[in-house]
């Protein structure tokens, strides 16, 4: 058994800060649990806008604060996101997210990610793994 707390978790190699400076993560588990998923609580802060690709992940996000619109970039839909909210990025879609105001949401990663992910010049995870 696992238990963890946001404290515990805070100014560790857990708490992931983008060089882009539009979010924060904190990496709750990780793919050195070997549970078959990740789980953060990320923030996108507001006024920010982060362009996203996760070619190599599915990622299922639960927005818990704030509110942020997401736009479908390959098809220009767009959907206004608030506490309460799920979507899924079950078809790796290339998406944009635009926080009106600070976002917190809770995200799952299939596969997991290492929590040594950023996101690169495409908005891409790498598809990092674990030793063992």
């Amino acid at each position: 058994m696992i238990v963890r707390s946001f404290k515990d978790i805070e100014n560790t190699d857990r708490h992931v800060k983008a060089a882009s400076g539009t979010w924060e993560s904190k990496r709750i588990v990780l793919a050195k649990e070997k549970v078959g998923f990740s789980l953060h609580e990320t923030v996108l802060y507001a006024g920010t806008e982060t362009s996203m690709w996760y070619a190599n992940h599915i990622e299922a996000v639960l927005c818990t604060e704030g509110e942020a619109e997401l736009t479908n970039d390959e098809t220009g839909e767009k959907h206004w996101i608030t506490p309460g909210t799920m979507y899924l990025l079950d078809g790796h879609e290339r998406h944009t997210m635009r926080p009106k105001t600070d976002f917190r949401c809770v995200c799952v990663f299939n596969p997991p990610v290492t929590g040594r992910e950023d996101h690169d010049e495409n908005g891409v995870y790498p598809l990092l793994t674990e030793e063992g």
